[in-house]
């Protein structure tokens, strides 16, 4: 049986972007930064219970990070979100022309 070959494109690095989202750099952020409280949580072993017991912030906003549903988030409450689970958030910020 023969297979068609399709060429293959190299993507941008966010994947957002290449499925051409609006709002693509805002969201391959959000997504990174949910991915580090995600590290955070099974690094020190949390439910999402205990780290709204360690936090303060509901067990609910765990569980939307942890199902990568960020629409409700905004980046800032992301960053508060890591700090609060003692981690600390360190952005540098490169500026490209537009291809």
């Amino acid at each position: 049986m023969k297979t068609k070959s399709f060429p293959l494109t190299r993507g941008s690095g966010n994947v957002f972007r290449d499925l051409e989202h609006p709002n693509a750099d805002i969201e391959q952020f959000k997504a990174i930064l949910a991915a580090e409280i995600i590290k955070a949580l099974d690094r020190e072993h949390l439910t999402v219970r205990a780290a709204h017991d360690r936090t303060g912030i509901a067990a609910a906003d765990f569980s939307r990070i942890r199902n990568a549903n960020l629409a409700r988030f905004t980046v800032d409450r992301l960053m508060a979100i890591l700090n609060r689970l003692g981690s600390r958030v360190e952005v540098k910020v490169r500026v490209r022309r537009a291809a």
